[in-house]
């Protein structure tokens, strides 16, 4: 289904590639002069692909002025549009074509980052560039871009209306407003998470049922006490990330740990944790956020790597992936770190762009307090010792 769909935006892109391409009248500097040429995707990751496909889509449909007049709206009362929903409320016919393309384009991207059917609308538009005033950004010849699959390229390509593919410097916010398309990053995120939760459940990997539940008789009278008398975690008083490389065609990162380490029944358990108060760097956050239950875990130790979803994570692949490491790794009657093990499962697209690893802290014990800095020095934790009481 996709790589049918691929083809047709292929054979599309070579239609365009004969248009003659020309500035924005009035608008266009030489920061964002017209390309020869719509761009190939030849190479990038299938999200990267239909973000790109969709984009040129939306510009297009911009030739209505009526339903960019909605658009800009929308895109000026919220930082990120759902743009499934926004079409289903406009009577604009290029709306109405645009919808079909986007129902494609969302079954492709739930299918490409290993969502199933359940993920529910994630593409999303947003605005990036100076403030605007509604009025201005609708008199405004729009620009539509998606971002680049690797951070650090020098251009970002933007669209117009009439299909023109403009060259943006990727290196400086751009002086005019432009619409950016890209994926609900914490919904999906969620979603890859349950994906991932699942999937090493089903492996005897981790669980889904409530803490210190385990279906052993000894595990069952751990669960009985648990339930009775509380347990000790781990807590995040304040946590700092020092680089997540977020140029300004990107959204907020997506930050999630991986917390690892040997379960009441001496089988390896991996628990995700989700932190998506974590989007700016250098700033220090104060979640009070439990990071390890350690009636999870038989031994006192525990390892914890944060990662990043920089938007083309199949969050499928990466399950199945750490599944076929970890489950080769046994008890041997004391602990393992399994940092090494997490980063060794990682699926080589994963080490394309840096931030998708952000640090990882080995060791973690019940009875460690104080400031931990990570082992990429990239980013820092303060724990705390928390007692979870039973009602």
């Amino acid at each position: 289904m996709f790589a049918e769909r691929q083809l047709r935006a292929a054979l599309t892109v070579l239609a365009l590639s004969g248009l003659t391409l020309t500035t924005l009248q009035g608008t266009a500097g030489a920061a964002d002069a017209p390309t020869t040429a719509a761009p190939a995707t030849a190479g990038t990751s299938p999200v990267v692909s239909i973000e790109e496909s969709t984009a040129r889509a939306l510009a297009r449909s911009f030739a209505e002025p009526a339903w960019h007049r909605q658009v800009a709206k929308a895109a000026l009362a919220d930082e990120e549009v759902d743009l499934l929903a926004l079409t289903a409320t406009s009577a604009a016919k290029s709306a109405e074509e645009f919808r079909t393309t986007l129902v494609e384009a969302e079954a492709d991207i739930a299918e490409a980052k290993g969502l199933g059917t359940d993920a529910g609308s994630l593409l999303r538009v947003g605005l990036a560039g100076k403030p605007v005033s509604e009025s201005a950004l609708a008199r405004t010849s729009p620009l539509v871009a998606s971002a680049p699959a690797d951070d650090d390229a020098d251009v970002v390509i933007a669209y117009d209306s009439a299909g023109n593919a403009h060259e943006l410097d990727a290196g400086k916010v751009p002086e005019r407003p432009v619409y950016v398309v890209g994926v609900d990053g914490q919904k999906a995120l969620a979603a890859g998470l349950e994906v991932i939760d699942k999937e090493l459940a089903a492996k005897g990997l981790g669980t889904l049922t409530a803490p210190g539940t385990n279906t052993t008789a000894a595990g069952a009278a751990g669960t009985a006490s648990v339930a009775s008398t509380g347990f000790w975690t781990t807590r995040i008083k304040s946590i700092s990330v020092a680089d997540l490389k977020e140029p300004w065609f990107k959204g907020n990162a997506e930050v999630f740990t991986l917390v690892t380490g040997f379960g009441t029944d001496g089988k390896v358990r991996v628990d995700t944790v989700t932190m998506p108060y974590v989007d700016v760097e250098n700033t220090t956050y104060y979640p009070g956020q439990i990071l390890v239950n350690w009636s999870n875990y038989k031994y006192n130790l525990a390892d914890a790597v944060l990662m990043e979803d920089d938007g083309d994570t199949n969050y499928s692949s990466l399950a199945k992936a750490l599944a076929a490491v970890l489950l080769t790794v046994t008890d041997q009657g004391m602990y393992i770190p399994l940092v090494d093990a997490i980063i060794d499962a990682m699926p080589a697209s994963w080490w394309t762009d840096d931030p998708d690893y952000v640090d990882s802290f080995y060791t973690l014990a019940r009875e460690t307090t104080g400031s931990r800095t990570g082992a990429s020095a990239n980013a820092r934790m303060t724990l705390e010792r928390y007692y979870v009481s039973a009602l």
